[in-house]
Protein backbone atom coordinates (compact mmCIF):
# COMPACT_ATOMS: atom_id res chain seq x y z
CA UNK A 1 0.00 0.00 0.00
CA UNK A 2 3.03 2.72 0.77
CA UNK A 3 4.16 1.93 -2.61
CA UNK A 4 0.64 2.66 -4.39
CA UNK A 5 0.31 5.61 -2.28
CA UNK A 6 3.68 6.78 -3.15
CA UNK A 7 2.80 6.19 -6.66
CA UNK A 8 -0.44 7.87 -6.45
CA UNK A 9 0.91 10.65 -5.16
CA UNK A 10 3.97 11.24 -7.70
CA UNK A 11 1.14 10.86 -10.59
CA UNK A 12 -1.53 13.45 -9.14
CA UNK A 13 1.60 15.50 -8.97
CA UNK A 14 2.67 15.31 -12.59
CA UNK A 15 -0.70 16.11 -13.84
CA UNK A 16 -0.93 18.93 -11.69
CA UNK A 17 2.13 20.48 -13.24
CA UNK A 18 1.18 18.77 -16.58
CA UNK A 19 0.85 22.07 -19.34
CA UNK A 20 -0.39 20.31 -21.89
CA UNK A 21 -3.44 18.33 -23.13
CA UNK A 22 -1.04 16.20 -24.89
CA UNK A 23 1.49 15.83 -21.67
CA UNK A 24 -2.19 15.00 -19.57
CA UNK A 25 -2.84 12.04 -22.33
CA UNK A 26 0.27 10.64 -21.79
CA UNK A 27 -0.16 10.51 -18.24
CA UNK A 28 -3.74 8.87 -18.47
CA UNK A 29 -1.89 6.33 -20.37
CA UNK A 30 0.70 5.76 -18.33
CA UNK A 31 -2.05 4.93 -15.19
CA UNK A 32 -4.70 3.93 -16.73
CA UNK A 33 -4.37 2.68 -20.26
CA UNK A 34 -4.29 -0.99 -20.88
CA UNK A 35 -0.73 -1.51 -19.95
CA UNK A 36 -1.01 1.40 -17.36
CA UNK A 37 0.31 0.64 -13.74
CA UNK A 38 -3.24 0.96 -12.67
CA UNK A 39 -4.52 -1.20 -14.82
CA UNK A 40 -2.03 -4.07 -13.92
CA UNK A 41 -2.91 -3.85 -10.72
CA UNK A 42 -6.67 -4.09 -11.30
CA UNK A 43 -5.72 -7.32 -13.15
CA UNK A 44 -3.73 -8.82 -10.17
CA UNK A 45 -6.90 -8.96 -7.89
CA UNK A 46 -8.12 -11.89 -9.48
CA UNK A 47 -5.14 -13.89 -9.15
CA UNK A 48 -5.38 -12.94 -5.31
CA UNK A 49 -7.12 -14.90 -2.42
CA UNK A 50 -10.23 -13.00 -0.96
CA UNK A 51 -8.93 -11.94 1.93
CA UNK A 52 -5.75 -9.93 -0.38
CA UNK A 53 -8.59 -8.44 -2.67
CA UNK A 54 -10.92 -7.00 0.17
CA UNK A 55 -7.99 -5.43 1.75
CA UNK A 56 -6.07 -4.27 -1.12
CA UNK A 57 -9.37 -3.79 -3.93
CA UNK A 58 -10.54 -0.74 -1.97
CA UNK A 59 -6.78 1.29 -1.91
CA UNK A 60 -6.63 0.51 -5.80
CA UNK A 61 -9.85 1.72 -6.74
CA UNK A 62 -9.48 4.94 -4.77
CA UNK A 63 -6.64 5.47 -6.97
CA UNK A 64 -7.82 4.83 -10.39
CA UNK A 65 -10.76 7.24 -9.48
CA UNK A 66 -8.89 10.14 -8.02
CA UNK A 67 -6.23 10.01 -10.79
CA UNK A 68 -9.36 9.53 -13.29
CA UNK A 69 -10.81 13.03 -11.63
CA UNK A 70 -7.74 14.50 -11.56
CA UNK A 71 -6.85 14.03 -15.35
CA UNK A 72 -10.46 15.02 -16.75
CA UNK A 73 -9.86 18.50 -14.25
CA UNK A 74 -6.72 19.40 -15.43
CA UNK A 75 -8.36 19.03 -19.29
CA UNK A 76 -10.92 20.86 -18.19
CA UNK A 77 -8.18 23.74 -16.95
CA UNK A 78 -5.99 23.41 -19.97
CA UNK A 79 -8.77 23.83 -22.35
CA UNK A 80 -10.20 26.83 -20.27
CA UNK A 81 -6.47 28.70 -20.25
CA UNK A 82 -6.59 28.09 -24.02
CA UNK A 83 -9.67 29.21 -24.80
CA UNK A 84 -9.14 32.77 -22.62
CA UNK A 85 -5.73 33.28 -24.43
CA UNK A 86 -7.12 32.64 -27.90
CA UNK A 87 -10.09 35.27 -26.84
CA UNK A 88 -7.60 37.46 -25.53
CA UNK A 89 -5.23 37.36 -28.92
CA UNK A 90 -7.25 36.46 -31.83
CA UNK A 91 -9.93 38.43 -33.99
CA UNK A 92 -13.19 36.50 -35.02
CA UNK A 93 -14.21 37.03 -38.51
CA UNK A 94 -18.08 36.09 -38.11
CA UNK A 95 -18.82 36.73 -41.98
CA UNK A 96 -16.82 33.49 -42.26
CA UNK A 97 -18.37 30.17 -42.25
CA UNK A 98 -17.17 27.97 -39.05
CA UNK A 99 -14.91 24.90 -40.58
CA UNK A 100 -16.14 21.66 -39.96
CA UNK A 101 -14.02 19.74 -37.32
CA UNK A 102 -13.65 16.19 -37.94
CA UNK A 103 -14.99 14.34 -34.62
CA UNK A 104 -13.98 10.35 -33.95
CA UNK A 105 -16.39 8.20 -32.00
CA UNK A 106 -15.91 4.49 -30.06
CA UNK A 107 -17.49 1.82 -31.84
CA UNK A 108 -20.59 0.42 -29.48
CA UNK A 109 -18.76 -3.49 -29.46
CA UNK A 110 -15.45 -1.35 -28.09
CA UNK A 111 -17.82 0.71 -25.43
CA UNK A 112 -19.59 -2.35 -24.41
CA UNK A 113 -16.54 -3.90 -24.06
CA UNK A 114 -15.38 -1.63 -22.09
CA UNK A 115 -18.19 -1.64 -19.83
CA UNK A 116 -17.96 -5.34 -19.33
CA UNK A 117 -13.81 -4.97 -18.34
CA UNK A 118 -15.32 -2.35 -15.85
CA UNK A 119 -17.98 -4.01 -14.37
CA UNK A 120 -16.16 -7.88 -14.08
CA UNK A 121 -13.07 -6.04 -12.44
CA UNK A 122 -14.92 -4.90 -9.88
CA UNK A 123 -16.11 -8.77 -9.38
CA UNK A 124 -13.00 -9.67 -9.24
CA UNK A 125 -12.60 -11.34 -12.92
CA UNK A 126 -9.35 -11.29 -14.99
CA UNK A 127 -9.25 -10.52 -18.78
CA UNK A 128 -7.97 -13.08 -20.62
CA UNK A 129 -7.88 -13.21 -24.80
CA UNK A 130 -6.64 -16.22 -27.24
CA UNK A 131 -5.70 -16.65 -30.33
CA UNK A 132 -8.51 -16.52 -32.89
CA UNK A 133 -7.04 -19.37 -35.48
CA UNK A 134 -7.36 -21.86 -33.24
CA UNK A 135 -6.98 -25.75 -33.00
CA UNK A 136 -9.82 -28.48 -33.74
CA UNK A 137 -8.91 -29.99 -30.28
CA UNK A 138 -8.90 -26.70 -28.41
CA UNK A 139 -11.83 -25.56 -29.81
CA UNK A 140 -14.19 -28.59 -29.78
CA UNK A 141 -12.58 -31.58 -28.29
CA UNK A 142 -11.58 -30.22 -25.05
CA UNK A 143 -14.49 -28.55 -24.52
CA UNK A 144 -16.88 -31.97 -24.79
CA UNK A 145 -17.17 -32.54 -28.59
CA UNK A 146 -15.40 -35.33 -30.37
CA UNK A 147 -14.87 -35.43 -34.28
CA UNK A 148 -18.65 -37.18 -34.66
CA UNK A 149 -20.38 -35.03 -31.59
CA UNK A 150 -23.69 -34.04 -33.09
CA UNK A 151 -23.32 -30.26 -31.48
CA UNK A 152 -20.53 -29.33 -33.99
CA UNK A 153 -23.24 -28.82 -36.55
CA UNK A 154 -24.36 -25.83 -34.62
CA UNK A 155 -20.63 -24.36 -34.91
CA UNK A 156 -20.11 -24.81 -38.84
CA UNK A 157 -16.83 -22.92 -38.94
CA UNK A 158 -14.35 -21.73 -41.38
CA UNK A 159 -11.34 -24.29 -41.79
CA UNK A 160 -8.12 -23.86 -43.40
CA UNK A 161 -6.57 -26.33 -45.60
CA UNK A 162 -3.17 -26.20 -43.15
CA UNK A 163 -2.72 -28.61 -40.23
CA UNK A 164 -0.88 -27.95 -36.94
CA UNK A 165 2.51 -29.77 -36.12
CA UNK A 166 -0.07 -32.36 -34.35
CA UNK A 167 -2.02 -32.96 -37.58
CA UNK A 168 -4.68 -31.19 -36.01
CA UNK A 169 -7.49 -29.01 -38.30
CA UNK A 170 -6.68 -25.39 -38.02
CA UNK A 171 -10.14 -23.22 -38.10
CA UNK A 172 -11.53 -19.93 -36.62
CA UNK A 173 -12.82 -20.10 -33.67
CA UNK A 174 -16.85 -20.60 -33.23
CA UNK A 175 -16.66 -19.13 -29.38
CA UNK A 176 -14.05 -17.81 -27.18
CA UNK A 177 -14.01 -20.97 -24.59
CA UNK A 178 -10.54 -22.26 -26.09
CA UNK A 179 -9.77 -19.30 -23.80
CA UNK A 180 -11.02 -20.90 -21.22
CA UNK A 181 -9.03 -24.06 -22.02
CA UNK A 182 -5.53 -22.35 -22.26
CA UNK A 183 -6.14 -20.62 -18.91
CA UNK A 184 -7.16 -23.28 -17.01
CA UNK A 185 -4.29 -25.50 -18.67
CA UNK A 186 -1.84 -22.42 -18.11
CA UNK A 187 -2.91 -21.13 -14.50
CA UNK A 188 -4.68 -24.00 -13.08
CA UNK A 189 -7.09 -23.33 -10.53
CA UNK A 190 -8.63 -21.55 -8.86
CA UNK A 191 -9.89 -18.84 -11.50
CA UNK A 192 -12.01 -16.22 -12.09
CA UNK A 193 -11.69 -14.58 -15.89
CA UNK A 194 -13.61 -13.39 -18.45
CA UNK A 195 -12.80 -14.02 -21.89
CA UNK A 196 -14.17 -11.18 -24.90
CA UNK A 197 -12.89 -11.46 -28.48
CA UNK A 198 -13.95 -11.93 -32.17
CA UNK A 199 -15.75 -15.42 -32.89
CA UNK A 200 -16.76 -16.53 -36.44
CA UNK A 201 -19.49 -19.19 -37.78
CA UNK A 202 -21.25 -19.14 -41.27
CA UNK A 203 -24.23 -17.53 -40.37
CA UNK A 204 -26.04 -14.05 -41.87
CA UNK A 205 -28.89 -12.64 -41.38
CA UNK A 206 -30.54 -9.37 -39.28
CA UNK A 207 -29.40 -10.56 -36.48
CA UNK A 208 -26.46 -12.98 -37.10
CA UNK A 209 -22.88 -12.36 -39.06
CA UNK A 210 -20.53 -14.11 -40.11
CA UNK A 211 -18.05 -12.59 -37.64
CA UNK A 212 -19.83 -11.26 -34.00
CA UNK A 213 -18.19 -10.42 -30.79
CA UNK A 214 -18.85 -12.81 -27.94
CA UNK A 215 -17.66 -12.51 -24.06
CA UNK A 216 -17.76 -15.59 -22.12
CA UNK A 217 -16.87 -16.07 -18.32
CA UNK A 218 -15.63 -18.47 -16.24
CA UNK A 219 -15.06 -19.43 -12.30
CA UNK A 220 -12.67 -22.68 -11.27
CA UNK A 221 -13.06 -23.16 -7.22
CA UNK A 222 -14.19 -25.33 -4.69
CA UNK A 223 -18.00 -25.44 -3.54
CA UNK A 224 -19.12 -23.73 -6.44
CA UNK A 225 -22.78 -24.08 -7.32
CA UNK A 226 -25.90 -22.87 -9.35
CA UNK A 227 -26.39 -20.36 -7.01
CA UNK A 228 -23.02 -18.71 -7.40
CA UNK A 229 -23.21 -18.60 -11.48
CA UNK A 230 -27.25 -16.67 -10.83
CA UNK A 231 -25.72 -14.26 -7.88
CA UNK A 232 -22.97 -13.21 -10.81
CA UNK A 233 -24.98 -13.04 -13.84
CA UNK A 234 -27.73 -11.32 -11.66
CA UNK A 235 -25.15 -8.51 -10.54
CA UNK A 236 -23.72 -8.05 -14.14
CA UNK A 237 -26.78 -7.44 -15.40
CA UNK A 238 -28.36 -5.22 -13.30
CA UNK A 239 -24.80 -3.58 -13.51
CA UNK A 240 -24.73 -2.85 -17.23
CA UNK A 241 -28.83 -2.03 -17.83
CA UNK A 242 -28.14 -0.16 -14.80
CA UNK A 243 -31.60 -1.34 -13.36
CA UNK A 244 -32.42 -3.12 -10.30
CA UNK A 245 -35.59 -4.78 -11.44
CA UNK A 246 -33.70 -7.35 -13.61
CA UNK A 247 -35.58 -10.45 -13.28
CA UNK A 248 -33.84 -13.35 -14.67
CA UNK A 249 -35.30 -16.84 -15.34
CA UNK A 250 -32.96 -20.08 -15.97
CA UNK A 251 -34.22 -23.02 -18.15
CA UNK A 252 -32.78 -26.33 -18.42
CA UNK A 253 -30.71 -26.66 -21.54
CA UNK A 254 -28.30 -28.76 -23.10
CA UNK A 255 -24.24 -27.55 -23.96
CA UNK A 256 -21.60 -30.45 -24.67
CA UNK A 257 -19.10 -28.16 -22.20
CA UNK A 258 -21.41 -27.67 -18.73
CA UNK A 259 -23.84 -30.31 -16.85
CA UNK A 260 -25.93 -29.60 -15.96
CA UNK A 261 -26.59 -26.58 -18.38
CA UNK A 262 -29.36 -23.49 -18.29
CA UNK A 263 -30.42 -21.15 -20.55
CA UNK A 264 -30.75 -17.54 -19.04
CA UNK A 265 -34.00 -15.55 -19.90
CA UNK A 266 -34.47 -12.24 -18.94
CA UNK A 267 -38.14 -10.01 -18.90
CA UNK A 268 -39.06 -7.22 -20.36
CA UNK A 269 -41.39 -4.82 -22.32
CA UNK A 270 -41.99 -2.74 -25.37
CA UNK A 271 -41.69 1.09 -24.99
CA UNK A 272 -42.38 3.11 -27.79
CA UNK A 273 -41.61 0.17 -29.71
CA UNK A 274 -38.60 -0.52 -27.82
CA UNK A 275 -37.59 -3.81 -26.28
CA UNK A 276 -36.75 -2.55 -22.14
CA UNK A 277 -35.50 -4.84 -19.97
CA UNK A 278 -36.93 -4.95 -16.62
CA UNK A 279 -39.12 -6.44 -14.19
CA UNK A 280 -40.46 -10.38 -14.42
CA UNK A 281 -41.50 -11.73 -17.71
CA UNK A 282 -44.74 -13.26 -16.09
CA UNK A 283 -45.95 -9.49 -15.01
CA UNK A 284 -48.53 -7.88 -16.77
CA UNK A 285 -47.52 -6.86 -20.50
CA UNK A 286 -43.77 -8.07 -20.13
CA UNK A 287 -42.49 -11.42 -21.72
CA UNK A 288 -39.12 -13.44 -21.40
CA UNK A 289 -36.41 -13.22 -23.95
CA UNK A 290 -33.78 -15.71 -23.94
CA UNK A 291 -30.47 -13.51 -23.41
CA UNK A 292 -27.38 -16.11 -22.42
CA UNK A 293 -25.82 -19.61 -22.01
CA UNK A 294 -24.37 -21.19 -18.78
CA UNK A 295 -24.29 -23.96 -16.79
CA UNK A 296 -21.73 -25.92 -14.45
CA UNK A 297 -18.53 -26.58 -16.30
CA UNK A 298 -18.16 -30.61 -17.30
CA UNK A 299 -16.30 -32.96 -15.35
CA UNK A 300 -14.69 -34.03 -18.69
CA UNK A 301 -13.35 -30.63 -19.56
CA UNK A 302 -12.27 -29.86 -16.70
CA UNK A 303 -9.78 -33.03 -16.66
CA UNK A 304 -9.34 -32.17 -20.37
CA UNK A 305 -7.33 -28.58 -18.66
CA UNK A 306 -5.23 -31.09 -16.28
CA UNK A 307 -7.18 -30.68 -13.02
CA UNK A 308 -9.19 -33.05 -11.19
CA UNK A 309 -12.91 -32.77 -10.92
CA UNK A 310 -13.55 -34.41 -7.61
CA UNK A 311 -11.58 -30.95 -6.00
CA UNK A 312 -12.25 -28.35 -8.71
CA UNK A 313 -15.56 -27.26 -9.90
CA UNK A 314 -17.25 -24.12 -11.67
CA UNK A 315 -19.58 -22.27 -13.90
CA UNK A 316 -19.07 -20.88 -17.02
CA UNK A 317 -21.74 -18.63 -18.74
CA UNK A 318 -21.27 -16.58 -22.89
CA UNK A 319 -23.07 -14.04 -24.03
CA UNK A 320 -22.75 -12.14 -27.30
CA UNK A 321 -21.25 -8.47 -27.14
CA UNK A 322 -22.93 -6.98 -29.94
CA UNK A 323 -26.94 -8.41 -28.69
CA UNK A 324 -25.96 -6.77 -25.41
CA UNK A 325 -25.13 -3.44 -27.28
CA UNK A 326 -27.85 -3.73 -29.20
CA UNK A 327 -30.48 -4.31 -26.11
CA UNK A 328 -29.04 -1.47 -24.18
CA UNK A 329 -28.58 0.85 -26.95
CA UNK A 330 -31.51 0.65 -29.01
CA UNK A 331 -29.90 -0.52 -32.30
CA UNK A 332 -31.98 -3.22 -34.57
CA UNK A 333 -30.08 -4.60 -37.40
CA UNK A 334 -26.76 -6.40 -36.48
CA UNK A 335 -25.41 -6.03 -40.23
CA UNK A 336 -24.65 -2.30 -39.40
CA UNK A 337 -22.34 -2.77 -36.86
CA UNK A 338 -19.76 -3.70 -39.61
CA UNK A 339 -20.96 -1.62 -42.60
CA UNK A 340 -18.46 1.05 -41.63
CA UNK A 341 -20.89 4.04 -42.37
CA UNK A 342 -20.06 7.24 -40.88
CA UNK A 343 -23.56 8.28 -40.17
CA UNK A 344 -24.57 4.92 -38.30
CA UNK A 345 -20.85 5.58 -36.37
CA UNK A 346 -21.58 9.39 -35.67
CA UNK A 347 -25.03 8.22 -34.09
CA UNK A 348 -24.77 5.44 -32.02
CA UNK A 349 -20.69 6.04 -31.37
CA UNK A 350 -19.40 7.26 -28.08
CA UNK A 351 -17.26 10.15 -26.80
CA UNK A 352 -14.02 8.22 -26.34
CA UNK A 353 -13.01 10.66 -23.19
CA UNK A 354 -16.51 9.21 -21.61
CA UNK A 355 -15.08 6.28 -20.05
CA UNK A 356 -17.29 3.57 -18.03
CA UNK A 357 -17.24 3.52 -14.79
CA UNK A 358 -19.20 1.97 -11.85
CA UNK A 359 -18.91 5.08 -9.77
CA UNK A 360 -20.83 7.29 -12.62
CA UNK A 361 -22.40 4.78 -14.60
CA UNK A 362 -20.92 2.45 -17.17
CA UNK A 363 -23.21 3.50 -19.56
CA UNK A 364 -21.54 6.60 -21.42
CA UNK A 365 -24.02 9.08 -23.67
CA UNK A 366 -23.52 8.75 -26.63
Amino acid sequence: MTDLNTRQKDTLAAIAAADTADAVEALRVEALGKQGWISQLLKTLGKMTPEERQEQAPAIQQARAAVADAIADRKQAIDDAELDRKLATETLDLSLPAPATPKGTVHPVSQVMDELAEIFADLGFAVKTGPEVEDDWHNFTALNMDENHPARAMHDTFYFPDRDADDRAMLLRTHTSPVQIRTMMNEGAPLRIIAPGRVYRSDSDATHTPMFHQVEGLVIDKDIHLGHLKWTLETFLKAFFERDDIVLRLRPSYFPFTEPSVEVDVGFAIVKGRRVLGGSGDAPGHAWMELLGSGMVNRRVIEFAGLDPDEWQGFAFGVGVDRLAMLKYGMDDLRAFFDGDIRWLQHYGFSPYDQPTLSAGVGASS
